[in-house]
């Protein structure tokens, strides 16, 4: 079970963040953080993110939520993990880089918190429809 669900969440989660970090905020991360900005993208790193961010989603919010047939669970779960685990890294850099911009900072937290939401109701969902 855990295997399939990680790729359907996997999946999702790649493809709506994709849209994000391609399109919608790309200007907007390097108006604030191109100083920080590497020209090459390390993916080796990306794709170990990606991999431990969907095995807790999976672990501690997406079977959860499966086991109480709950899709709100889903969603508050989803919520709050994502919440964290964005406030990690972004309140860490705030305290800890220099001229980390603050807006940045509120940006990912609404990001993370949605972003984690919306893919853990949807792979509930399909999930549910899959009978996984």
């Amino acid at each position: 079970m855990f295997i399939k669900l990680s790729f359907i969440t996997l999946s999702i989660f790649f493809a709506v963040d994709l849209v994000w970090l391609g399109a919608i905020a790309k200007d907007l991360y390097q108006k604030h953080l191109g100083f920080l900005m590497t020209p090459q993208v390390n993916w080796g790193a990306a794709m170990l993110f990606y991999l431990l961010f969907i095995a807790g989603l999976v672990l501690f919010v997406i079977q959860p939520a499966l086991e109480k047939n709950s899709w709100t669970a889903a969603l508050l779960l989803g919520a709050f993990f994502g919440l964290v685990t964005y406030a990690t890294y972004d309140l860490t850099n705030l305290a800890t880089v220099k001229n980390w911009p603050v807006l940045i900072t509120v940006i990912d937290l609404i990001w993370g918190t949605v972003l984690a939401a919306s893919v853990s109701v949807l792979s509930f969902l399909i999930a549910k429809k899959l009978n996984i």
